[in-house]
């Protein structure tokens, strides 16, 4: 299975950008994540992919624990699901018509979070799920 991070902006602070990257390249050791940023909603829309399984980061979604995000990120990786996509949009969120073409709406926190801030949360929950997955000391 392949993860995608499809998300609106780039990081223009290098400490998240750093962090971020710390994360996504820890997670590659165990899965291929490719992180795709495009400028804007009508970039996003373009990049929405046509298959696989794609969840919007929204607020208002499904919140799940660590331990829950880990076995639905197990389930799709035993069940076969070839591409996962995560989704972030701008400092105005995604669109609606967007997050209607997705498969599941995801909350990270009841807050409201910077989108920087989502792509970094994400980035170390996908990590930390697939610490969980291996059963390796990270998440202890």
């Amino acid at each position: 299975m392949k993860i995608v991070l499809l998300v609106v902006g780039k990081l223009r602070d290098r400490n998240v950008a750093a962090l971020c990257d710390d994360y996504v390249l820890r997670a590659r050791r165990h899965l291929p994540i490719e992180v795709v940023e495009v400028e804007d909603d009508q970039a996003l829309a373009r990049r929405w992919p046509a298959e696989g399984e794609t969840i919007a980061l929204e607020p208002g979604g499904e919140s799940w624990t660590t331990e829950r995000f880990a076995q639905r990120l197990e389930e799709r990786m035993t069940r076969g699901t070839r591409s996962l996509t995560f989704a972030i949009g701008g400092a105005d969120g995604l669109p609606a018509a967007l997050v209607a073409r997705a498969s599941l709406r995801l909350s990270l926190s009841p807050l409201t979070l910077p989108h920087r801030l989502a792509r970094l949360i994400l980035s170390e929950q996908i990590y930390r799920a697939l610490t969980i997955i291996r059963h390796e000391p990270y998440h202890h």
